[in-house]
């Protein structure tokens, strides 16, 4: 691969096992740095796969290793720095333009990846299955987002993916509800969506639940609303049948098209707001994106969500999520149940 910089700090982790929100990884002439200020220095060194430089002015020293090593191109993602340190960085080589080059480059997961992704969906599922019996009448969604993180965290020893969506009925309308003071109460639909780290590595789950004598956390759903019913119905048969669909060769876009066709046909096209899915990895969301435009054939070693869901606005939602791995050319569905 050509010489080429990174400042993400995720992308520096995938590099090198080590990262800091303060830091610069270089790959120039067969040698691997990571620049980064006095804080971080010893655990860098630590942990670090690459020779560890301390400084002050981070993007300085960047400048004078590449000097150093006589870089004529360097690669870099655009998208990823800012006006000022850009431009500065050209005055000294000739930038080459990537964007996203280090999610292209993790979109393929190693063997060791995908077993630690598969053990953060299994953990964050048995998180899901822990917090339906901390689920009470009369709790807000404040106080159901709090106990739910406790139970994601591990009482803070573990890290979430994002922060949960904790959404009561017409909240659920909001594909990306914010938590409110609105009240749980008998017989209303909850909207679970949530997902843990385990070693840097994200999982995501969500779960649309009816709140009755025996909460469960299963797809299988039985609402007392008859409207709600079938929306589920709907949202569940879309889901089945883009996983049912999955397999390499097919491409993105055709398992958004699978999954909307269905949700269309029903008449509820235009209250699907969203993509079908996301890959997923060291960022939540990653390459491929499951939509209507990608072109991207799905392969071996891809991690990524299928996430059908209808929104009724000032009414429900319903989204049902779970994450497919592709090992040994065969798809694998995580987090559909532990």
């Amino acid at each position: 691969m050509m010489d080429y910089i990174l400042n993400g700090e995720n992308e520096i982790y995938y590099e090198c096992g080590w990262s800091s929100d303060n830091a610069i990884f270089l790959s120039l002439s067969h040698a691997r740095y990571v620049i980064t200020d006095g804080r971080y220095t010893l655990d860098a060194k630590e942990k670090a796969n690459a020779e560890v430089i301390e400084a002050k002015d981070l993007l300085k020293k960047a400048k004078e290793l590449i000097l150093k090593h006589k870089i004529k191109k360097l690669k870099i993602d655009p998208t990823k720095w800012n006006y000022k340190d850009y431009t500065s960085l050209q005055k000294v080589v000739n930038l080459q333009n990537e964007p996203n080059m280090s999610h292209k480059k993790r979109m393929i997961k190693r063997d060791d990846e995908l077993e630690i992704i598969k053990e953060a969906v299994r953990l964050g599922a048995l998180a899901f299955e822990e917090f339906k019996n901390e689920i009470e009448e009369g709790f807000d969604e404040y106080e159901l987002s709090y106990r739910f993180k406790e139970k994601l965290t591990l009482r803070g020893r573990r890290a979430l993916s994002f922060e949960p969506i904790v959404a009561i009925n017409e909240n659920a309308a909001k594909p990306h509800a914010e938590v409110s003071e609105k009240r749980l109460k008998k017989g209303d639909l909850l909207l679970l969506d949530a997902g843990i780290k385990y070693k840097r590595y994200c999982s995501d789950r969500t779960r649309t639940i009816f709140v009755g004598d025996n909460i469960s956390m299963s797809k299988n759903q039985k609402f007392s609303n008859k409207e709600i019913q079938k929306v589920y119905d709907i949202v569940r048969k879309a889901q089945e049948k883009a996983l049912k669909a999955v397999k390499v060769g097919i491409k993105a876009k055709e398992l958004d098209k699978i999954a909307r066709e269905v949700i269309e046909k029903e008449g509820y096209g235009k209250y699907f707001v969203h993509s079908l899915g996301h890959g997923v990895g060291l960022d939540i969301h990653e390459w491929p994106y499951i939509n209507s435009r990608n072109e991207t054939t799905i392969k071996n070693g891809m991690v990524f969500t299928i996430e059908p869901g209808i929104y009724i606005p000032g009414a429900f939602g319903v989204r049902i999520e779970d994450m497919v791995m592709i090992k040994d050319e065969k798809p694998i569905i995580l987090s559909e149940e532990i």
